[in-house]
């Protein structure tokens, strides 16, 4: 299998187009191309944590796929495709790491860790998001433009002269603006 300049695997193109092709025709229920896009990362995560060198990551992961669109072109169901590649994977990793007796390399593992937020930690990002915007959307117009300026980067005394006002009005507004937001922040 070769790979991108970017270090990502490159989709087994004839597969792939047999696979969009399949899913014109009605014989899939499941875009197995788009399931590869999405999840051949997270599965060739998962793979590298069971301690399987970087080629054999890449080949179970194509052996997984291709045995999804396998199962779905034969007409078996599928209720959690997810689940499904996980635990082929799961599987198949092992099966390629008894037969190479490959000791896991505890640095290489962690490495390859996924140090991004989990989707708990993004749902709560977006709501403190929403709910901070929120503030801001119902600021004065003189709070709100006094604040986007200052997040834009402007210095005080800059904002003085983009809206015509004292200094003491700029600061007095930005702490009042601030004060809002940390006090809906705590909620």
């Amino acid at each position: 299998m070769s790979s991108s300049s970017a270090g990502r695997p490159l989709p087994f193109p004839p597969l792939l187009d047999e696979l969009r092709s399949q899913q014109r025709g009605g014989a899939l229920t499941v875009d197995v191309g788009t399931l590869y896009d999405e999840l051949q990362r997270p599965l060739r995560r998962y793979l590298r944590s069971l301690g399987l060198a970087e080629q054999d990551t890449e080949e179970v992961a194509q052996e997984v796929f291709l045995a999804l669109f396998r199962h779905l072109r034969s007409g078996r169901a599928c209720e959690n495709v997810r689940g499904w590649i996980f635990r082929v994977g799961h599987n198949l990793g092992l099966k390629r790491r008894t037969g190479r007796e490959t000791p896991i390399d505890e640095r290489a593992v962690e490495q390859h860790w996924d140090t991004g937020p989990n989707p708990e930690q993004q749902a709560v990002a977006l709501q403190r998001q929403e709910r901070l915007l929120s503030v801001v959307r119902v600021l004065p117009e003189q709070d709100r433009l006094c604040l986007l300026l200052r997040a834009e980067g402007l210095r005080y005394r800059e904002i003085c002269e983009v809206l015509g006002m004292s200094l003491g009005a700029v600061s007095i507004s930005l702490t009042r603006s601030i004060a809002r937001l940390a006090r809906a922040d705590e909620r």
